[in-house]
């Protein structure tokens, strides 16, 4: 197992504080107020974070020396057990890319509700969403619905991969919109997994 307090350097007051171990949590330092701004600090806390490559993209532009061409990762990270974060990097070689993904995926790291808000189930477990959800990014718009016990998960392949990241093993869904375009696809459901810790 890799060791990160070895390799990571704290560059901010949070990250001295969880180098120091004056903070232990991931619920600790979001209360703390202070900015999240190293991803040393989520390797930490969250130490049993996966991640998974949802779309790489060849970005081309025009600059008066001639065509650039870069690469953009979408990238979402999650430990299976109510926390995910998306994010996009660019480099101009895939690799970097997809770390750079990484890496800011874990900067966006949220921590999502989860429950079993189905009348068909009720079970009490934290297998679905609590209720009701939607998220929206672009053109696209998705519904999360609390599903019974063993249903899985009713959903594109994209929207799949981030919920089963986030915990989420039983929900039902309705999209609309361009739903082949993976980033906003993915942004929508991350959008959503995000509204369930809000106040309804």
């Amino acid at each position: 197992m890799r060791n990160y307090r070895e390799e990571w350097i704290p560059k901010t007051k949070l990250g001295r504080l969880v180098y120091e171990g004056q903070v232990t949590t991931f619920d600790e330092a979001l209360r703390s107020g202070l900015p999240l701004k190293e991803s040393g600090i989520i390797d930490v806390l969250l130490p049993g974070l996966e991640d998974d490559v949802l779309d790489i993209n060849m970005v081309q532009r025009m600059t008066d020396s001639g065509r650039r061409v870069k690469f953009r990762a979408t990238v979402i990270v999650g430990n299976k057990d109510g926390y995910i974060g998306l994010g996009q990097g660019k480099d101009k070689q895939v690799g970097p890319a997809i770390r750079n993904g990484i890496d800011k995926a874990k900067l966006n790291i949220i921590s999502i509700k989860r429950g079993c808000g189905s009348w068909e189930c009720s079970c009490g477990q934290e297998h679905s969403v609590p209720y009701k959800v939607s998220g929206t990014a672009g053109s696209v718009r998705i519904f999360l619905m609390p599903a019974p016990r063993g249903l899985g998960i009713a959903a594109g392949e994209t929207a799949k991969k981030v919920m089963e990241l986030a915990g989420i093993q039983d929900v039902w869904t309705r999209t609309e919109g361009k739903t082949r375009t993976t980033l906003n696809f993915a942004k929508a459901t991350y959008d959503a997994l995000h509204n369930t810790i809000m106040m309804k």
